[in-house]
């Protein structure tokens, strides 16, 4: 599995007060937002493009655009803050919805919604969390994807687990990651150590849904 760490200055800035816990929800999310960006940006690298015909104020020339654009699919409910950084960067792609919640107790994904196109087959998929701790959640998301035909899937998340990342590389699904970091461990509660506590509670505050 192909792997790209982002380790910019700003990333790494940006990294940091998502991890501090003294960061209230709306820095929190500026954050995210900032960070999200580059990893999209990363992501976007080798990307095909097409050339077209251009006129500027002065000159003939040529542009160029994308020739397919992505399908960013969120893991909801924290993949929704990647959302908007992910279209600031590509106004033009589409947007899918995987809804999973994480059963407490077992630590396993509980799915709760699913819109996504029916047909994937050739078309680049990036779905985002900012989260990889066991990977349970992010390989139900993509073998969903890879059910639906997609071969050309880029998961991109914000802090990845060295057990998440393992669990990824030998799940033989067609997937490569972008991240900013990678920590060694995970707690005894499943969260990523150092990490930074729950995505979805700092960037909306707790959720009060028992599942």
């Amino acid at each position: 599995m192909d792997i790209t760490i982002v380790d910019h200055p700003l990333a790494a800035s940006r990294l940091t007060i998502m991890r501090d816990e003294r960061t209230n929800n709306a820095a929190f999310r500026a954050a995210l937002a900032d960070l999200g960006a580059m990893l999209i940006y990363e992501a976007s690298r080798d990307l095909a493009v097409e050339q077209f015909p251009l006129k500027t104020p002065v000159a003939q020339t040529s542009g160029t655009r994308l020739e397919d654009p992505p399908i960013i699919v969120p893991v909801i409910r924290a993949g929704l803050g990647m959302v908007d950084p992910a279209l600031s960067m590509i106004p033009d792609a589409q947007v899918g919805f995987i809804g999973l919640a994480r059963n407490e107790k077992t630590h396993e994904p509980v799915p709760y919604l699913e819109a996504l196109p029916e047909d994937l087959t050739g078309r680049t998929v990036f779905c985002v969390d900012p989260m990889l701790a066991t990977g349970g959640s992010l390989l139900h998301a993509i073998r969903l994807l890879a059910d639906r035909g997609a071969t050309d899937i880029t998961a991109v998340c914000m802090v990845s687990a060295q057990p998440g990342v393992d669990a990824l590389a030998d799940s033989g699904l067609p997937v490569r990651l972008v991240t900013a970091t990678i920590d060694p461990e995970l707690n005894e509660d499943a969260y990523i150590v150092p990490g930074l506590g729950d995505a979805g509670d700092r960037l909306y505050g707790p959720r009060n849904i028992d599942l």
